[in-house]
């Protein structure tokens, strides 16, 4: 059965392959196109691990919404729980911001 919370998308941590976060061209487009609204967005999809939770899709949607609207829930997915994975080895989406 899914897992849904809601999330501070700037403390999610980032997935091993996007260390440097959002896609700079894909950011501005999501920006152009949907600015600081979020209604109808698909939840984020993230790994519960030892330390907090990390990415698995949805960095440039966590990251518009962390510059644009700090400190704004998201609902995210829970669709990995691994209790022996150590999510601070990556930075989260705030140290990220462009």
């Amino acid at each position: 059965m899914p897992e849904f919370i809601d999330v501070d998308p700037g403390e999610l941590h980032l997935p091993p392959g996007r260390l440097q976060g959002a896609d700079p061209a894909k950011l501005a487009r999501q920006i152009a196109k949907y600015g600081d609204a979020f209604d109808g967005m698909p939840p984020l999809q993230v790994t519960r691990g030892r330390g907090g939770l990390r990415i698995n899709d949805g960095v440039t949607r966590a990251t518009r919404a962390a510059k644009l609207r700090p400190g704004r829930l998201l609902d995210a997915e829970i669709i990995h729980d691994l209790p022996k994975l150590d999510v601070t080895r990556t930075p989260k989406v705030k140290d990220s911001l462009p």
